[in-house]
């Protein structure tokens, strides 16, 4: 089962997320030396529960990249922000028993995925794979993962 990755665009993120860029309308603050992107995404924590920042380092993966495992947080949204310039993959599904999509980013985009929404485990494609992730601090658990019968393989 083979998926080929498609450009990340917030149209078609839409249904699982935004896509966190430095495009579109902006104010200019500082004294005019910085460009304000306001108001992204939604950080979505659900009831008691606070927003937090963590560091996420994942070791990097080349395409073709096989994976079986898609997980969700139900109880939150997740954002990554990757803290250097370099394209990662995004998996994501409408659920399990639906064909998974692979998006690629620029090198220059971050995604907020939407609360409850299924994807694939943190894909950076070069080192050091370091991401910035917004999301739920909560005293329950948040997440549920999904193994497909049959490992998917994405490709370019």
């Amino acid at each position: 089962m083979i998926l080929y990755t498609e450009p990340l665009t917030a149209t078609a993120f839409a249904p699982f997320g935004d896509v966190l860029d430095a495009t579109g309308d902006f104010r200019l603050i500082n004294g005019g030396l910085c460009q304000r992107h306001h108001d992204r995404a939604r950080i979505d924590t659900g009831t008691d529960a606070r927003p937090g920042i963590s560091i996420f380092k994942a070791r990097p993966r080349a395409l073709p990249y096989a994976f079986d495992l898609i997980e969700r947080h139900p109880d939150g949204s997740q954002a990554f922000l990757p803290m250097t310039e370099h394209p990662f993959l995004v998996i994501v599904s409408q659920g399990p028993g639906h064909t998974p999509r692979a998006f690629l980013t620029n090198g220059a985009q971050g995604i907020n995925l939407h609360r409850g929404t299924w994807h694939g485990v943190l894909t950076p494609l070069h080192d050091p794979g370091l991401f910035a992730v917004v999301d739920r601090i909560g005293p329950t658990p948040n997440l549920d993962e999904y193994r497909y019968p049959q490992p998917w393989t994405v490709s370019r």
